[in-house]
């Protein structure tokens, strides 16, 4: 990205387009010192890809976490991952500092820390115990979360979602192990791996759905909101603190089904206006 005006927390490199040996021969240092002043500069901005960089290495510590048998800090690495990820792109808003680069990058680390990581940890934790049925249920998620992620990129989403988000789908995967590890299913009955290998299939399908969802960028952080709506936001808060993983569970539960429920909503509507219509003489 060509810099602004007086870009904050770049990092810069010259550019090998206009280096001081492209000046002519024979007309001296002054030719040289305005080729030099010529020279475009181009770089990164530090602070939200630093921030998406930390999403990354949370994503790529929850697998090796996994790997050793440590579902719950992957959990929490997951978590950690989910909230840089929210974190970077507003900070990028608010602070003019969006590139390009930064959306592709955000991407690539939304595909390890959300599609591979969750998989991962799902396999590790209790869809290995269904054998070749597991590794398909955990493919199909990883897959599906490229192919969201791949849709995005290409389309865009502004004012909502076009399919279950990634983090919200790793949500569901997490925040479910998350419960089940907190009431000691350190190794899951194969009743329960049935549940979960049903539970990524479906976070999977809604990932590639033609389902809206609610986008977090309509909130606007800036406006002014009633009083009340703190004063619920702060029993919300301590609602969460009785159980945790229970109550995320609970709200990427909701989240999730939400895009279903206002599609058929919306089905059942349009029926009822074409029979109101075909009715009318």
């Amino acid at each position: 990205m060509e810099d602004q005006e007086k870009p904050a927390l770049q990092i810069v490199a010259d550019s090998p387009e206009a280096d001081e040996g492209s000046a002519p021969q024979g007309q001296g240092t002054a030719a040289a010192e305005d080729a030099q002043a010529r020279q475009v500069r181009r770089g990164i901005y530090l602070l939200p890809n630093l921030i998406t960089t930390g999403s990354l290495f949370a994503g790529f510590y929850a697998i090796i976490t996994s790997m050793n048998g440590q579902p719950l800090t992957a959990c929490y690495a997951i978590f950690l991952a989910m909230m840089l990820d929210g974190a970077d792109g507003r900070i990028a808003r608010m602070t003019g500092t969006q590139s390009a680069f930064g959306a592709q990058y955000d991407s690539l680390s939304d595909l390890v820390a959300f599609g591979v990581a969750p998989a991962l940890v799902a396999f590790s934790w209790g869809l290995s115990e269904l054998g070749q049925l597991g590794w398909v249920a955990a493919f199909a998620y990883m897959a599906c979360a490229a192919l969201r992620l791949a849709r995005f990129n290409v389309d865009g989403d502004e004012g909502s979602f076009t399919g279950l988000a990634s983090p919200a789908a790793a949500g569901l995967i997490v925040f479910g192990l998350w419960v089940a590890v907190e009431q000691g299913m350190t190794q899951p009955p194969l009743f329960v791996a049935l549940v979960f290998a049903v539970l990524t299939v479906v976070a999977a399908l809604l990932m590639v759905s033609n389902y809206e969802y609610f986008s977090p960028k309509k909130i606007n952080l800036r406006e002014r909101i009633p009083f009340v709506t703190l004063v619920l936001i702060a029993m919300g808060f301590a609602v969460a603190m009785i159980d945790p993983p229970m109550v995320m569970f609970g709200i990427a539960l909701v989240y999730a089904a939400s895009g279903p429920a206002q599609g058929l909503w919306l089905k059942v509507r349009n029926a009822h206006t074409d029979e109101d219509d075909y009715a009318d003489p």
